[in-house]
């Protein structure tokens, strides 16, 4: 036997046979694990799915309780001293303070309500500019909402409930001499028909209605007494001053009732001046 052949039989090494086995091993291994996975990630991806549904559903709902919380008693009309509010069971329309990154100042109509899009049942928020307007006009003609914002989509669907001091729940709030103390807001699954867990109840913080000074002017009146008759644009130019009479006296109340009860008349510089006088 030559040398070569010596050492080759002496070398270590694995065998076909060997080679195999261990193949057939990792193999088994490999799709134990592969199971494994398939089993475990549907179940974390639904999970995580469910989370992220969970935040934006709660952030939605902070949003629209937010908004109702700093509802306003505004009339919508000079005459009428019953607050701009109508709610249903879904949708509610409401007068707040302007709110964005463009808004003056001034009061906004409010309106959250299901509308149907390209993909299907949502829950928006519109908006609109706050105008009084004279007693014999009607809301659905003077509203008219725009910047929808999409809070919810389906499956899911929101509800509204409201209720007065007593926390006896309605699912109507209309022609009401004062606003709701209380609004309900819940989220049901349409496809299963479950209330989620994370439905909330917002709590309206003003309660007074704004009155007093916010009353339209009698512009017509004035030129009545004096024996004229107003022409068509005398007529025009009375409404429009009307209306911005009505609306900057109305946006002053609605701000003096939405700042904190705790500042007096002499609270600031004035009264630190009367003191240092006394």
């Amino acid at each position: 036997m030559s040398v070569s052949a010596r050492q080759r039989r002496n070398e270590g090494g694995f065998t076909l046979i060997e080679t195999l086995v261990a193949l057939a091993l990792m193999g088994l291994v490999l799709s134990a694990l592969a199971s494994l996975t398939a089993q475990w990630l549907p179940n974390w991806n639904r999970g995580l799915n469910r989370i992220q549904r969970s935040e934006l559903i709660g952030t939605a709902l902070q949003r629209m309780a937010d908004d109702l919380a700093a509802a306003q008693s505004v009339p919508f009309s000079g005459a009428d001293k019953k607050p701009l509010f109508a709610g249903s069971e879904q949708s509610v329309t409401f007068v707040r303070t302007a709110l964005g990154p463009n808004a003056g100042p001034g009061l906004d109509v409010v309106h959250l309500g299901e509308t149907t899009d390209r993909e299907g049942l949502a829950t928006v928020r519109s908006r609109t500019k706050f105008h009084p307007v004279p007693s014999q006009a009607s809301l659905a003609d003077q509203l008219h909402f725009g910047e929808p914002v999409v809070l919810l989509r389906a499956p899911y669907r929101l509800s509204f409930a409201y209720a007065a001091d007593d926390r006896i729940w309605k699912r109507t709030w209309q022609d009401s001499e004062k606003l709701p103390a209380r609004i309900k807001l819940t989220v049901r699954d349409a496809s299963s028909g479950r209330v989620l867990t994370i439905s909330t109840v917002a709590t309206i913080h003003v309660q007074s209605s704004v009155q007093g000074d916010c009353k339209q002017p009698q512009a017509n009146g004035q030129l009545q007494a004096s024996g004229q008759q107003p022409s068509n644009g005398q007529q025009q130019n009375a409404q429009q001053q009307n209306g911005q009479q009505l609306a900057g006296s109305c946006d002053d109340q609605a701000g003096a009732a939405a700042s904190p009860q705790g500042n007096s008349p002499q609270s600031g510089p004035s009264a630190s001046a009367q003191s240092n006088r006394s």
